[in-house]
């Protein structure tokens, strides 16, 4: 016959059974939720894969979406170099820690503890009676604590009118029910499963104890409520050995950890100095490093965690300043330092302004710092990044698709002997589309190259050459990428293209200016001033257009006042930048003869005052410099054929930029600078 309960204990159960009972059945309804049929999974995962395609066709009825896939296809395994492996290491797959029994929690009702230890003896049947003899061993040593350490004591002294505040703000897995909770269910949910709560007081404690007496074993304990903090909020959470009690204690450990950390490990394991990729081998021989692996493990496999769920951009930018100061610890873990740059590039290439600098500096930091395979990841994988956000150009995109080369250009040049082989594979991919476009004409593979995903991809490339060429042998590389901007510039000859056409100008007279090499783009420019025709026709559409964010024109704008002005100028701004870097050189009358003759064509058979004035100017500047070339040259006693001679001609005029034209190409150019600011 089961003996029957007495009064305080059926109200134990009255007031402690129902919290258990409703946990259960909410564990039940996860489980039955989990174990839905995969027939219903997969055609739920269908349709919206169909819903997905619908609203894509909806919003993109031109296939602009899908050329732009086709050409990350044809270019996404250009380096061809298969996915990383990221999985981690089967042990210590979870990242938590064994802790201390030693180290200890304060619940919030400590102030209560003593006065209710009878009570709550009594109360307590068999099953409870080791959490009660476990809790009240943490807190005899926590007294014992305070007695050696007077500091201590007075610390704790100063958290206890906190202690009272913590202990209702805390929050668990079922919100709802929080306010209803009484002080026996919120002990009660404490220790159920294991599970402890950390407290204000508790990471107080803790913290104290990590810089005052640094040692691994309370150390280990930090780290696990690092790592509670950094799965706090995304269900996981509801599992994990440790839970964050409210907000306030989620951004004090999460801000004491990402400050200290390093300092710690440092600390601990007796490194002075920076580290790099020669003495980080040194460290793991340490006989400390077999003690702190897994806490290092566990507090960059935490952080990398964070990244991955945070959406917060002053957060993440923050986790990622901070570990910056960890990024050697990294070449430890392989497989870490290989998710890291996944989601540095990722939030680089997707990130706002400040966000993106920030991932570049640890990208950066990884690509110089670690071994030379490192490098290589970080090449291959910040390339295939830019490949797949550069298939639109938009007023707001353009900054950071520009950010995007530059940064790319910085990685590439950190060692050109590693980067060399990968860029001429690449511009030799480029060069293999064109050639396949000129040979069929196919109207897809046309598409393919008046693309800004290929267009991006050879200023990339031009800008590289640009940077390095001085310092290293890239002549082979400057002659392929000529080549293939000559060759897209051809490609289409019609007027709608003429953006196009215009920055391929625009990259070709880039690398003659970097490089010191004649590329011949006058002609190039002045197709435009054969389309002239129309320019009388129609007056009515004034409004002005922006050529740097399109490649093409659309057909109702071919006739417009608006574009036919914008071409025009532009192609005059184009030219004046070509005549302004060979103004100084000997061979500029002949190089001027031809776009002369075609500019006076093009003055007198226009009757626009917006385009006579800056093309009689440019006009008027081209022969005067000419002039002042042939007077020099007549003073010459050089022949052509003395290429020393040649070179240094007029080297003095040239770096005082004493020439008429260089202050006329500079007021251009100022212009220029305004109207972009203006808009």
């Amino acid at each position: 016959m089961a003996k029957k309960l007495g009064k305080k204990a059926r109200k134990f159960a009255k007031k402690n059974l129902q919290s258990v009972m409703k946990r259960k059945r909410k564990l039940n309804s996860m489980f039955k939720k989990k174990s839905t049929p995969r027939r219903g999974n997969t055609d739920s995962l269908e349709d919206s894969k169909k819903l997905k395609h619908v609203q894509q066709v909806q919003e993109d009825p031109k296939g602009l979406i899908a050329e732009a896939d086709v050409f990350s296809h044809h270019l996404g395994d250009i380096f061809n170099e298969q996915e990383e492996d990221l999985v981690e290491d089967v042990s210590e797959s979870d990242g938590y820690l064994s802790e201390d029994s030693e180290c200890p929690y304060i619940s919030g009702s400590e102030d209560e503890n003593c006065s209710e230890e009878k009570r709550d003896s009594v109360l307590l049947q068999e099953p409870n009676r080791e959490i009660h003899e476990e809790l009240a061993n943490q807190k005899s040593k926590l007294d014992e604590l305070c007695v050696k350490d007077p500091k201590f004591s007075e610390f704790l002294e100063s958290r206890r009118s906190d202690l009272h505040k913590s202990r209702s703000e805390e929050i668990y897995s079922d919100e709802e029910d929080a306010s209803s909770m009484d002080e026996d269910s919120i002990q009660e949910n404490r220790t159920s499963n294991g599970c402890k709560v950390l407290t204000s007081s508790t990471v107080d404690v803790w913290c104290w104890l990590v810089m005052e007496q640094p040692n691994a074993s309370v150390l280990t304990n930090v780290i696990n409520g690092f790592r509670a903090a950094c799965h706090y909020g995304v269900g996981s959470d509801e599992v994990s050995p440790q839970k964050i009690a409210d907000r306030e204690v989620f951004s004090k450990i999460l801000t004491f950890i990402l400050h200290e950390a390093d300092d710690i490990f440092r600390r601990l394991m007796g490194i002075s100095g920076s580290l790099n990729k020669d003495n980080i081998l040194k460290v793991t021989n340490k006989s400390e490093w077999k003690t702190m692996r897994p806490l290092i493990k566990s507090f960059l496999r935490s952080s990398l965690f964070l990244l991955n769920q945070e959406s917060d951009s002053q957060i993440l930018m923050f986790v990622l300043s901070r570990l910056r100061s960890s990024i050697m610890f990294f070449a430890a873990f392989p497989s870490l330092a290989k998710k890291l740059i996944k989601i540095s590039v990722h939030l680089w290439a997707t990130g706002d302004e400040s966000l993106s600098a920030c991932s570049f500096l640890v990208i950066r930091d990884i690509a110089s710092k670690f071994p030379s395979d490192y490098l290589d990841i970080c090449l291959t994988k910040t390339y295939g990044a830019f490949i797949a956000n550069c298939k639109f150009m938009e007023s707001a995109s353009s900054k950071h698709i520009e950010f995007l080369e530059n940064s790319i250009v910085e990685i590439y040049s950190l060692d050109i002997q590693r980067s060399y082989q990968k860029v001429f594979f690449s511009v030799q991919q480029l060069a293999s589309i064109l050639k396949q476009a000129l040979k069929t004409k196919k109207k897809d593979e046309l598409k393919m190259i008046h693309s800004w995903q290929y267009i991006n991809c050879i200023s990339i490339w031009v800008k590289f050459v640009c940077c390095n060429f001085k310092n290293y042998d890239t002549q082979p590389l400057l002659f392929l990428i000529i080549g293939v901007l000559r060759g897209v510039a051809h490609l289409f000859p019609g007027p709608r293209y003429l953006p196009l056409r215009f920055k391929c100008v625009k990259m070709l007279n880039h690398l003659s200016l970097s490089c010191g090499v004649f590329i011949p783009v006058a002609s190039m420019l002045f197709d435009c001033l054969e389309h002239k025709g129309n320019i009388n026709a129609d007056r009515s559409q004034q409004k002005q257009i922006d050529l740097s964010l399109s490649l093409k024109v659309p057909k109702h704008l071919l006739k417009s006042r608006g574009f036919q002005e914008a071409s025009i100028l532009l192609a005059i701004q184009l030219l004046s930048e070509h005549f302004s870097q060979w103004c100084y050189h000997v061979s500029f009358p002949e190089l001027a003869t031809i776009p002369l003759i075609l500019l006076k064509r093009f003055y007198e058979s226009t009757t626009l005052e917006s385009l006579r004035r800056p093309v009689k100017r440019l006009m008027d500047q081209v022969q005067q410099n000419s002039d002042f070339i042939q007077r020099k040259r007549d003073e010459a006693s050089f022949s052509p054929k003395d290429e020393p001679s040649v070179d240094s001609f007029l080297q003095l005029e040239k770096c005082n930029k004493s020439a008429s034209f260089s202050r006329f190409y500079a007021s251009i150019q100022q212009t220029s600078i305004s109207q972009k600011a203006a808009n």
